[in-house]
């Protein structure tokens, strides 16, 4: 005699809805550390730039006081105006290092030298950076002295001048910079569609016209990772400052995120509100930067013109 079909037993909750919660769990260790470790900071400095607090006594609330001596803070508007010129003059790694990648994207002998040449600066830590090129502008000993020197008669220490100083840190940054954006078009390069060149080719296009209607276009997702991160760079410029001249000389040489460290942890501070300010006022810039970039890749990427 046949068994009488057994009855299926109802699906869990679980079963019911694993295909939908099964990417969340993969989430959620990352998204956890992310709202630990940058949005949890993020709104804690907020909150503590409206307070006077030393890190010792209570904290005092101060409303918005902080902001408006900001306005009012000399070495605050002069680090502001070289954090401008850190943008403004770091962008320069963008076409600098997509020329380079075009150069040495090509099949030849021994270019996997030019490229192991070019690529070196970027695995050279910020520290060794700054301190290769203090000793390369050093007075009396240094090799870009010595040059100057040699062919006008008279050395100029650049670090020692409040004219030339953020210049030649600015300079210091942009060899590393150039190495990192030149990976990113090399590797942007390799993805090119053969067929789309052709065609141009065919079409007679070459030289600039090649490279603006046909390359260009295909590298956007590189440029708009080239362009974030260097406008991230200009913004944090911290370590070459403070390894190169400790924001002299006669705070010249301050940007936004030395002059927050030196207000709120160094021994001429311990005002960790107001340096929680300048932190908030550097993080508004640089999501205005960030966000328009996402926003105008957004567009493009849905065609909108």
């Amino acid at each position: 005699m046949a068994l009488a079909s057994e009855t299926p037993r109802p699906r869990t909750w679980w079963r019911r809805n694993q295909q939908r919660l099964t990417p969340w769990l993969f989430l959620a260790p990352g998204m956890a550390m992310f709202v630990f470790y940058v949005i949890y900071p993020i709104i804690a400095s907020f909150r503590l730039s409206l307070y006077d607090y030393d890190g010792l006594s209570a904290p005092e609330w101060l409303g918005l006081a902080n902001y408006a001596e900001l306005w009012t803070d000399p070495a605050f508007t002069t680090s502001l105006y070289n954090n401008v010129l850190w943008l403004v003059l770091y962008l320069l790694a963008v076409p600098a290092g997509l020329f380079i990648a075009i150069f040495l994207n090509q099949a030849v002998m021994g270019i996997r030298i030019y490229k192991s040449l070019f690529f070196f600066p970027f695995v050279i830590s910020q520290v060794v950076v700054g301190l290769m090129f203090a000793w390369f502008y050093a007075p009396n000993f240094g090799l870009l002295y010595n040059v100057i020197e040699y062919f006008t008669g008279k050395g100029v220490a650049i670090l020692a001048d409040p004219d030339l100083a953020t210049y030649g840190i600015i300079a210091a940054g942009l060899w590393p910079q150039i190495a990192y954006v030149m990976i990113l078009y090399l590797t942007g390069l390799n993805n090119v569609a053969p067929d789309q060149v052709e065609a141009a080719r065919l079409d007679g296009a070459k030289g600039w016209k090649m490279l603006w209607y046909v390359i260009l276009p295909q590298l956007r997702p590189a440029t708009f990772i080239a362009v974030v991160v260097t406008v991230i760079g200009a913004l944090r410029s911290f370590d070459l400052v403070s390894i190169m001249t400790n924001g002299g000389p006669f705070g010249s040489t301050r940007v936004l995120s030395y002059y927050m460290y030196e207000q709120a942890l160094s021994e001429y501070g311990y005002r960790m509100g107001y340096g929680a300010a300048i932190a908030v006022v550097l993080f508004a810039i640089m999501m205005v930067f960030i966000s328009g970039f996402i926003w105008k890749m957004v567009r493009d990427e849905r065609g909108v013109h």
